[in-house]
């Protein structure tokens, strides 16, 4: 892991002329993938960044998380100038299987859907953290500070000073503006007084890595159960990533059986058409829920990722959206620091939540919809939500608007995501 550390409390005398009364135009806190995606993507923004990060070692790297990357996702990075290190660690889809349970009539999506050569992708943690940590370390306007921890925020009227805790010493910066990238548990979210609302779901997820015996033919399935969504996620070296959503005390139960009972329950569900599977590593689980804060912005504060919203994992989304985040927030300050503006300013600040937190509620709600419509058995539900599926696959411009939907390419591009690679 990179990792860069201020070693002294910066003085009014370090402070460069154009810097007067603070030390950073931008405090990023939490240095995982959202993060470090906000910070490159202000690499030639003429700002100055302090990216904090509190761990060492990724958690998230640790219980060997992947994630669907989808296409808006990848212009992004390709705009940023990243994606060349990142697509050569990843795998891509082609197709995507969307069906429910037993049910023989299965909506497929295909490449010919968008013309395009894939529909999108599947990265391990790392595959995309650690190139977003090499992107960041060689930026010029961005100091990276891991391991160091934020203790306390003091908002005023033209900085936020931040204390930050190195090696048991305090050390204070000052910012314009300071960013929460640290997760659904934001403590910069919580010391700012700002509230959430949403619930927490009757399911938890259980995530594992399998290899199967036959190819995965770079085909991605989303398969809804009563108890809930089951997905296949295909990745590099024929191994696939499965998600699997079942109510608590049964998600437990797969998860106390041994190795063997685990696959054959597995088996059972993902069906024989790769023939036999081989469990890689540990299963872990999790507990699933929606989140939304009641407002993304406060005078030099802004939320991104996690810290702003948390949907259910199906379709793949969470992720997504906060690179959306990340990329639409650079837009914004950049924009405004060419202008002449301060990049804390509410009202600068307010055109980033104008701009994602409708889209976000969007798709938490799209997401909430599938899994509640598709997590039971009661008939009526059954019979809508077939007629659906039915329709999906014969009538292209609603396959297509749904496919555009999953993947990020409906409402409002980013710039980057139009830009060349740099």
């Amino acid at each position: 892991m990179v990792i860069t550390q201020l070693h002294q409390k910066i003085s009014p005398q370090q402070t460069p002329p154009d810097h007067q009364g603070y030390d950073y135009d931008l405090v990023i806190v939490g240095g995982g993938i959202i993060g470090l995606t906000l910070a490159a993507a202000l690499k030639d923004s003429g700002l100055s960044i302090l990216l904090i990060e509190a761990k060492v070692a990724s958690a998230a790297v640790a219980k060997g998380q992947a994630y669907a990357v989808h296409m808006l996702s990848a212009l992004i990075y390709q705009g940023i100038g990243v994606w060349e290190k990142i697509s050569p660690q990843i795998a891509k889809y082609c197709q995507v299987r969307l069906s429910d349970a037993d049910y023989p009539d299965v909506v497929e999506f295909i490449t010919d859907d968008l013309g395009t050569s894939e529909l999108g992708y599947v990265a391990e943690h790392q595959a995309l953290l650690e190139p977003l940590q090499e992107f960041v370390h060689n930026c010029q306007n961005v100091t990276y500070l891991c391991p160091a921890e934020v203790v306390k925020t003091e908002y005023q009227q033209e900085i936020v000073a931040i204390d930050v805790k190195i090696a048991d010493q305090i050390q204070t910066v000052r910012g314009k503006l300071i960013v929460a990238a640290d997760g659904s548990r934001s403590r910069i979210r919580e010391a700012a007084g700002i509230k959430t609302s949403g619930w927490k779901y009757w399911q938890s997820c259980i995530v594992a890595f399998v290899k199967p015996e036959k190819p995965h033919n770079n085909t991605a399935y989303e398969r809804f159960w009563p108890s809930g969504p089951f997905a296949i996620l295909p990745l590099p070296g024929n191994r696939c990533r499965i998600v699997w959503t079942a109510p608590h005390a049964e998600a437990e139960a797969l998860c106390a059986l041994d190795d063997q009972e685990f696959l054959a329950e597995l088996t059972r569900r993902y069906g024989n058409q790769m023939g036999k599977l081989e469990l890689l590593g540990d299963r872990f689980i999790f507990r699933v829920q929606l989140m939304q804060s009641d407002r993304y912005v406060l005078p030099r504060l802004a939320l991104i990722g996690d810290a702003a919203h948390n949907c259910h994992p199906v379709g793949g989304q969470g992720l997504n959206l906060g690179i959306r985040d990340a990329a639409a927030l650079a837009q914004v300050l950049q924009t405004a620091h060419k202008a002449g503006k301060d990049i804390g300013n509410l009202q600068v600040l307010k055109g980033y939540e104008r701009w994602r937190k409708p889209e976000n509620l969007t798709i938490l709600a799209f997401t909430d919809l599938l899994d509640r419509m598709f997590s039971h058995n009661f008939l009526p539900l059954v019979v809508i939500r077939r007629l659906g599926l039915w329709m999906m696959q014969r009538i292209p411009i609603l396959k297509v608007f749904a496919l555009k939907l999953m993947i990020g390419l409906k409402g409002q591009t980013p710039a980057l995501a139009n830009a060349p690679d740099r």
